[in-house]
């Protein structure tokens, strides 16, 4: 992120005044916000990282959308799009004098072929709320974050996000058809379409993911799930996390691919059964959430299967839930653990790092092993079936120099992720947690073809700038303040 100094320099180059009063002319003057106390409210995401917004304008249409962006393209002003603020690694927390275009009253799905099961909804769309508005149609949209409640297509467009039942389904690239798009330069475009494949340069591909440095999304054709016959839910108790990562290995080695895959250790199972009163087994080391659907034959063979191997592993005990019911609660309790946490610390400062699932137990050890040093509670709830790893680091910010142990301890974390032959993040992003991080994964080479493609869609690095691609003028700018946030 910008520095104190660079900061200075940047909106000395801004004329603010100019900026708003351009956007008024553009846009509805209602829907265009410079009061310091409602730039203050769009300062920072769900990460713990803030910025200065300059103004947020409420986009409610496209046209909206490209007339804000032709103002920041005028006034070389950076712009960022906005969703819900769910993100985790700072991807909407808007550069010094920004303009943030919200699109949070974008929220109509436009149209839905249950046939060719697709629709086409704008980007503040609410992820479950697309699910429960097509239930009666008999399918869903796949990719389920656990913000899933409040979290945007766009802002999953932006991200790739994932979810629990990424490991049968994929992430959000996989139920993307087509994208509307405003580029950095105010012109409108659409990169793929209903058909599955589309001639030319996958352009759809490149721009999911790519953390709002390519434009603003204003209409997204998703891909729509059928929903399953039959669906198992089970929550089996072990004595280690290494115990339940070894039964993970063994029912994927046998060719058993469940829908999900969910681990949670002891802190996180007491969390939230202090919160929710499940009845979860506080006294395990760690359970896993495992879910198999599909035609009600190979959801029972499956079941079968998988309760044979963790019996030849020595699984005590398997619950199953037996209605729709109670398999909801136990959804309700591995969606709301990162809630749960205030149960244990006011603050948490959450990691998302994918490593082969043969060295999840050493990784997870080496998490328990670096926070005991640093003297840091952690809690471990994540996607075992794709070793995408979510350690919560708890603590309370008022406590002197807890922060930067916090900080400290979660870049030992990131790098034996990379070391083991892993990645960086799996569906949060990199946004600015992760950006000068990015040379463990990536060579020279690498950041520069990345940088190359950035620059094709925005050349003038004005789309949420200084993010996810480090830069040498700004490595090392970002420093922890007593509150626990970033700047």
């Amino acid at each position: 992120m910008i520095s104190a100094d660079a900061a200075i320099d940047h909106d000395a180059r801004i004329d603010l005044d100019a900026v708003i009063d351009a956007l008024r002319s553009a846009i509805d003057p209602g829907r265009v916000r410079s009061g310091s106390t409602e730039t203050r409210l769009y300062r920072r995401d769900a990460s713990n990282m803030t910025g200065r917004a300059g103004v947020v304008v409420f986009a409610e249409t496209t046209a909206d959308v490209q007339a804000a962006v032709r103002v920041a393209d005028r006034f070389g002003v950076p712009f960022l799009a906005r969703g819900s603020g769910t993100g985790l690694a700072g991807g909407a927390v808007p550069p010094d004098g920004a303009i943030v275009i919200s699109t949070s009253k974008m929220n109509r799905i436009v149209s839905v072929d249950a046939l060719n099961r697709q629709a086409w909804v704008e980007p503040g769309v609410l992820n479950l709320d697309l699910s429960r508005q097509i239930a009666h149609l008999g399918v869903h949209f796949a990719p389920d974050p656990s913000s899933q409640q409040t979290c945007s297509i766009g802002g999953n467009v932006a991200n790739n996000s994932g979810g629990p039942h990424c490991l049968a389904d994929g992430v959000t690239s996989a139920h993307i058809l087509g994208v509307e798009v405003v580029l950095p330069d105010g012109s409108i475009t659409t990169f793929g379409g209903e058909e599955p494949e589309v001639d030319g340069l996958d352009l759809r591909g490149a721009f999911v993911g790519s953390e709002g440095m390519f434009g603003v999304t204003t209409k997204i054709c998703v891909r729509l799930m059928q929903n399953p016959p039959d669906v198992a839910t089970m929550l089996m108790e072990f004595d280690s996390v290494a115990d339940g990562a070894q039964l993970v290995s063994d029912i994927i080695a046998d060719g058993i691919v469940p829908a999900a895959v969910e681990m949670m250790d002891q802190l996180c199972l007491v969390a939230v059964e202090a919160w929710l009163h499940a009845g979860l087994p506080t006294h395990a080391a760690a359970a896993l959430l495992i879910e198999c659907v599909g035609e009600p034959g190979q959801v029972a063979a499956d079941v079968a299967r998988i309760n044979e191997l963790a019996r030849e592993r020595g699984v005590a005990n398997v619950r199953t839930a037996a209605d729709d019911a109670e398999r909801a609660v136990l959804w309700k309790g591995r969606k709301g653990a990162f809630g749960a946490v205030a149960q244990v610390k006011p603050n948490y400062y959450l990691h998302d790092t994918v490593v082969p699932r043969a060295r999840l137990a050493e990784v997870i050890e080496k998490v328990y092993e670096i926070t005991t040093r640093y003297g840091i509670d952690v809690i471990n709830v994540f996607h075992a079936g794709d070793g995408n790893l979510h350690p919560l680091l708890v603590y309370d910010a008022r406590d002197e120099g807890m922060v930067d142990k916090v900080h400290a301890a979660g870049r030992e974390i990131v790098s034996f992720s990379v070391e083991v032959g892993g990645v960086l993040s799996g569906e949060h992003g990199i946004g600015l947690e992760k950006r000068d991080l990015m040379p463990l994964m990536f060579s020279e080479i690498d950041l520069s073809a990345q940088e190359a493609l950035r620059t094709a869609f925005d050349p003038k690095l004005i789309a949420n700038p200084n993010k996810v691609l480090p830069n040498p003028a700004t490595c090392g700018d970002m420093h922890a303040v007593p509150d626990g946030a970033w700047i």
